[in-house]
């Protein structure tokens, strides 16, 4: 018992190694993740936008401000061409969802029923005209005649055993024992 204890204890320990290892190993993974992502950011920043001189005289700085606006306006046009696209395409999606969620609603198959039919009914619908057989089994069988002998009609004519037991059971019954032994 204590050998089980122990084993268990040990393999709990290494299990919250395991995880202390997993736990640090992501931390620092991300704290790469972080750091490449900012060394990008920085990089973009540095190829797309050059540090801002500021101009003495206020000729030049309208200058300035006019080349951002310029900037930004086209930014804005690229934005607005982008989304006009993103929407064009989210809506060819939905329509194109659209029509396969009504093909498939089309071809759904139907819950199946029994239907009763008889073989020759199955056989004339599978082959048609080409259906000659006869599948009447009962026109296949002989006729068997009865013939009445004595021990049947005697057997008729007690019937049912429990019929009997019920009516000489209790005191009517042995009452009419008696008056049919007078």
């Amino acid at each position: 018992f204590l050998y089980l204890q122990k084993k268990r204890r040990a393999a709990t320990a290494r299990r919250q190694h395991l995880k202390s290892a997993m736990l640090q190993l992501a931390v620092t993974e991300i704290e790469k993740e972080t750091a490449a992502k900012e060394a990008e950011k920085q990089n973009y920043l540095a190829e797309h936008c050059p540090p801002l001189s500021l101009p003495g005289s206020m000729q030049e700085l309208q200058e300035l401000c006019k080349k951002l606006h310029a900037k930004i306006d086209s930014v804005d046009e690229e934005r607005y061409d982008t989304e006009v696209k993103l929407q064009k395409t989210t809506k060819e999606l939905e329509d194109l969802n659209q029509k396969l969620f009504d093909l498939r609603g089309k071809f759904k198959r139907p819950p199946l029923r029994r239907v009763r039919m008889s073989a020759d009914a199955m056989l004339r619908a599978l082959l048609g005209s080409k259906h000659k057989v006869n599948m009447d089994l009962r026109a296949n069988l002989k006729q068997v005649k009865k013939e009445d002998t004595e021990k049947e009609k005697d057997l008729r004519d007690v019937g049912d055993w429990r019929k009997n037991i019920e009516e000489k059971s209790g005191m009517e019954g042995r009452k009419k024992m008696f008056e049919a032994g007078e």
